[in-house]
C-alpha cells in the first residue's frame, strides 16, 4: 500500500472510531533529539547498564552511583522541546478524535505540547520527592543540588534522598497505569501505536485490549499481524500528515 493510501485508510479508521486512543515510546521522541534505550547499536542501555545505574537497589543503597551516572541524562531530556509528531497528536485531541493518550516516555513533551488527557505511566520530570517523607519538590530542586554538587540531593525536610517522579527498574507501576488500562479496556476501539517497540511490559500489553490497531514504527513490531495499517515512517511525518488530513478531509 502507498504512503498516501495508508494515511488515508488510517484517517478513516479514525474517523469511523468512537474510542481513538494513542500510545507513544522513544521513537517520537528521537526526533526531539532524546535518544531512545534500545535501538540496536545506538540504544542507551547497550553503553549503560540500567541494573547497575538507574533502578530502585542502586538508588537506595547508593544513591552517589545513580545520581552521578544517570541523572545527567534525565536533566538533559529536559531542554527538549516537543516535534511535529506531538503537536499533530494535541490538535487531533482538540479536534475532538483522539480521547486520550499513553505514553511511554518521561520527557513531558506531550504536555509541552498541549495534549491534556495523558497518562504517563513511566512518570516525568516535572517534579520529584523524598524517599522518606514523600514531600514533593519540583524537578528544578534536584538539578540545582546536583549542580552545586550536593550529590545526592536530600530532603529539606528530613534529609533523607531525593528521587525524580519516574519509574526505575524495580519500582511498580503507578496507580495511573491501571487507570489507564481500565479506560482503554472499557472505550478504546483504536489505537494508534507511534514510536514504540511494544516489547515493554506491562505497556506493551496495552494494544490487546484496542478492537483495532494503527501501528506507526520504522521497525517491526509483534504486533504488526494484528494491525488494520502498519506505516514505516519517521513518528512525526505521519502524525503531521494524519493530522492535516483529519483536519482537511
Amino acid at each position: 500500500m502507498l504512503y498516501r493510501d495508508q494515511i488515508e485508510r488510517a484517517a478513516a479508521l479514525i474517523k469511523q472510531s468512537t474510542g481513538f486512543y494513542s500510545l507513544t515510546g522513544a521513537g517520537l521522541s528521537t526526533e526531539s533529539g532524546i535518544p531512545d534505550f534500545r535501538t540496536p547499536g545506538e540504544g542507551i542501555w547497550e553503553k549503560f547498564d540500567p541494573i547497575e545505574t538507574s533502578s530502585v537497589e542502586v538508588l537506595k543503597n547508593n544513591p552517589r552511583v545513580f545520581y552521578e551516572s544517570a541523572f545527567n541524562r534525565f536533566a538533559s531530556i529536559t531542554m527538549a522541546e516537543p516535534n511535529p509528531g506531538h503537536y499533530a497528536l494535541a490538535r487531533m485531541e482538540e479536534m475532538g478524535l483522539l480521547k486520550g493518550l499513553v505514553t511511554q516516555n518521561i520527557d513531558g513533551l506531550h504536555v509541552k505540547a498541549g495534549s491534556h488527557k495523558i497518562w504517563e505511566v513511566h512518570g516525568h520530570l516535572r517534579s520529584g520527592y523524598c524517599q522518606g517523607c514523600k514531600k514533593r519538590y519540583p524537578f528544578e530542586e534536584l538539578v540545582q543540588q546536583v549542580e552545586l554538587k550536593r550529590i545526592p540531593p536530600v530532603c529539606r525536610n528530613c534529609f533523607d534522598v531525593l528521587r525524580p517522579d519516574v519509574v526505575l527498574f524495580g519500582d511498580p507501576m503507578p496507580p495511573i497505569f491501571y487507570e489507564a488500562e481500565d479506560t482503554l479496556r472499557n472505550n478504546c476501539d483504536l489505537m494508534l501505536a507511534a514510536g514504540s517497540s511494544l516489547v515493554v511490559y506491562p505497556v506493551a500489553y496495552l494494544p490487546r485490549l484496542a478492537k483495532k490497531l494503527i501501528i506507526v514504527n520504522l521497525r517491526p513490531t509483534e504486533y504488526d499481524h494484528a494491525a488494520e495499517v502498519v506505516i514505516r515512517e519517521k513518528c512525526s511525518k505521519v502524525l503531521d500528515d494524519l493530522a492535516e488530513m483529519l483536519a482537511t478531509g
